[in-house]
């Protein structure tokens, strides 16, 4: 497994179908464009895979800050382009820029703060947290 290097980057592409236009999201006007939470997702994922594809096994990045402008609309049917490149890596904290492009040019950028943490001990520590939420009384 190679280690994850300032520079690495990752591409992924998608087409833009109904199903991430912003009508499913809430927006009950913009039923032909993109949606933002969509291009975060692919964003996220993006960075996501970079990262996780380098790790020993059992562990995993978790994603702690995620922060994204999408500056041009992008409409159904077109391929949305999004790459990722390591800006900095200090002990366990990766920092990763993201850049959104349609076939016109760049429609996004951001910025996505992940953590390396051991699998099972995140979800042992997710299942402590669900048994307080038992014993209250809503």
């Amino acid at each position: 497994m190679a280690k994850l290097k300032v520079g690495d980057s990752l591409t992924l592409q998608t087409k833009v179908t109904e199903k991430s236009a912003a009508l499913n999201y809430g927006s009950g006007h913009l039923k032909n464009l993109f949606a933002t939470p969509s291009l975060v997702a692919l964003m996220i994922e993006a960075a996501s895979k970079l990262v996780d594809k380098t790790l020993e096994e059992g562990m995993i990045s978790v994603g702690k800050v995620a922060s994204v402008t999408h500056d041009k609309p992008t409409v159904i049917g077109e391929t949305i382009t999004v790459k990722v490149e390591v800006e900095k890596i200090a002990s366990g904290k990766i920092d990763i820029q993201m850049e959104a492009f349609d076939e016109i040019g760049k429609i996004a950028s951001g910025f996505n703060e992940r953590h390396i943490v051991n699998q099972k001990g995140l979800l042992n520590r997710a299942r402590k947290r669900e048994e307080k939420l038992k014993n209250l009384d809503f």
